[in-house]
């Protein structure tokens, strides 16, 4: 069994080994979309990206990144995931909506 612990929500859910992080926060009715994704999400396919989640502990209880998450993530630390695409193993704490941080901000500006 796994524990994953949703950060900003303040609620833990338990899931079945190898469950799907997005259908697992959709049943226990965790938002995980902005607007913008409520608008145009795909469904759970991966080709959108909008359920983009932050895992703040816990990675090794994952499954590897997809190639449409290598893709879609490309520009994403490596702790930013595709909900839709994650298999959870073990216990995990996932913040939804992540937040572009001011230093990534600035590395980008720096770069551009």
């Amino acid at each position: 069994m796994a524990n994953i612990k949703f950060v900003k929500e303040d609620q833990e859910v338990i899931a079945a080994d190898g469950a799907n992080l997005r259908e697992k926060a959709l049943q226990n009715r965790i938002d995980l979309y902005t607007f913008r994704g409520k608008m145009m999400n795909c469904g759970g396919y991966g080709q959108c990206g909008t359920c983009i989640v932050e895992i703040v502990a816990g990675m090794e209880n994952l499954s590897p990144r997809t190639q449409v998450e290598q893709r879609k993530l490309r520009k994403k630390p490596d702790n930013y995931r595709l909900a839709c695409q994650v298999l959870v193993n073990g216990p995990i704490s996932v913040v939804t909506k992540p937040q572009v941080r001011k230093d990534q901000d600035t590395t980008k500006a720096i770069a551009s």
